[in-house]
């Protein structure tokens, strides 16, 4: 796995390249939490995630709450798999889904 991240303003992004599973997940929530400081919008965009695990999952909901009182969570990119998985597990009513 693979992370770029950029922040413009109270916007951070983070682009995600290959798979979040257990082992690569830890990576993601170091650098979700070291762009947290004065960001009230953090925009993930997985075009070239081919899998998220339960793990990856985890690190999503971590960012959400961290910025539920005053900030979103976008997905952008999402494969049909993740698509599926996210209205399964009812996450695409927490999470900003965009194509």
């Amino acid at each position: 796995m693979k992370v770029s991240s950029t922040k413009s303003g109270n916007t951070c992004s983070l682009a995600v390249e290959g798979r979040i599973d257990t082992l690569t997940a830890p990576a993601l929530e170091k650098e979700v939490t070291a762009q947290l400081p004065g960001c009230e919008k953090m925009i993930f965009d997985f075009s070239s995630v081919e899998y998220i695990s339960s793990a990856g999952l985890r690190v999503l909901v971590f960012a959400q709450q961290e910025l539920a009182s005053d900030g979103e969570v976008v997905l952008k990119g999402l494969n049909a798999n993740i698509a599926k998985m996210m209205t399964m597990t009812g996450l695409n009513n927490i999470f900003k889904i965009e194509k």
